[in-house]
């Protein structure tokens, strides 16, 4: 007889230990703990007790905030070493891939930035990326994290259809997910909806329809479209699932992107491979997120959503927006690569050039 299991909402949630308290909080409890009564035990001939209270209640008070107070899902702990790591890391970056080069002295003295009451010297760092490339595949090369690879999933309407119909969706998506064996992320961002294509397009064909009423309501509709960009802020949805593969076994994480505080105890010094087997493992990587997003498609396409894999200019065009989020031009993927040589015009610049030329000129002659 089958019997209906509930899967809790936050899988993510750490296991407790002890009274209800994760590993994590009982080590920094046990910690607190044992500095006070070392402390207490070296001091206690010669300070009174009410004194070494003094400093200690402060102390475990602050330690018991951290280990179990929370902001925003995250455990204080996480956070405020998120904080450190935010503090020490260098206040200027700069995309340098091939090192930052010292300025010359006569703009090195003039390069400087208030800080308070004082003038700091500007010293730029390499700013480091989690990608480093995309490859002809379209795939993401994390380095030495593995490599990822991204496509964007259409939507279903959930809610229009009948009960049936909805058991069936959620049973075909809990087979996809059951077929997991490596990391997968299902993202779902909002970008800023650029209509200037579409507008162009209507003021465009107006003249060619075969009627006049329907050009009146072409150019109508595109100056409706005019004002809703104008006094709005129009956004799209996204759906993004994003594959990893890694090259080698995975280090633990402290739960902010960063290596675990413990990681450095264990950790040992990977050996040198040579470069042919370092490529080899980076090929079948790409091999193994091609299957996995075929699999992907095959699965989720009988309730019909469409796993379009991303090229190469459709992914780098995603890492550019997620890098400057609130940018009001979106980055397109027609737009040239880091390492792509620009020898010619396109004939979308030659016609946008020639109208501003024309502009010109009409200007000039008036």
């Amino acid at each position: 007889m089958t019997q209906l299991v509930r899967i809790p909402a936050d899988v993510d949630r750490e296991d407790t230990v002890l009274a209800g308290l994760t590993a994590r909080q009982l080590m920094i409890l046990a910690v607190t703990g044992l500095v006070l009564y070392g402390g207490w035990s070296v001091t206690r001939t010669f300070v009174p007790l009410p004194v070494f209270l003094i400093p200690a209640v402060p102390i475990s008070a602050t330690a018991v905030f951290v280990a179990l107070g929370r902001r925003d899902g995250l455990p204080l702990d996480r956070l405020m070493l998120a904080a450190v790591r935010q503090r020490v890391a260098p206040r200027y970056q700069v995309t340098a891939p091939e090192g930052i080069h010292p300025a010359p002295t006569w703009l090195s003295q003039q390069a400087t930035v208030s800080d308070g009451q004082q003038e700091v010297t500007v010293s730029p760092a390499a700013l480091r990326l989690p990608a480093e490339g995309v490859t002809a595949t379209g795939v993401i090369d994390l380095g030495s994290d593995g490599m990822a690879a991204v496509a964007v999933c259409s939507t279903v309407n959930f809610a229009l259809r009948t009960l049936a119909e909805q058991d069936s969706l959620v049973t075909v998506f809990g087979r996809y997910l059951h077929s997991l064996t490596a990391p997968v992320q299902i993202l779902i961002r909002a970008e800023r909806l650029d209509l200037s294509a579409q507008i162009a397009e209507l003021h465009e064909y107006a003249p060619s329809l075969p009627h006049p009423a329907l050009e009146i309501a072409a150019r109508e509709h595109a100056d409706y479209l005019t004002h809703l960009g104008r006094t709005t802020d129009l956004l799209r949805r996204q759906i993004l699932l994003v594959l990893r593969e890694s090259l080698g076994a995975t280090a633990p994480v402290d739960g902010l992107g960063g290596a675990s505080p413990l990681a450095s105890l264990t950790r040992r010094k990977p050996a040198r491979r040579p470069a042919p087997a370092v490529n080899a493992t980076r090929r079948a990587a790409e091999a193994r997120l091609a299957r996995r997003l075929g699999e992907a498609a095959e699965l989720l396409g009988p309730i019909g959503v469409i796993v379009t894999p991303l090229d190469p200019g459709q992914a780098t065009a995603v890492l550019a927006s997620a890098c400057n989020p609130d940018s009001m031009v979106s980055p397109s993927s027609a737009l040239a690569g880091a390492d792509d040589v620009i020898t010619t015009a396109t004939a979308a610049e030659d016609d946008v050039e020639g109208s501003w030329l024309a502009h010109f000129e009409e200007r000039g002659s008036a």
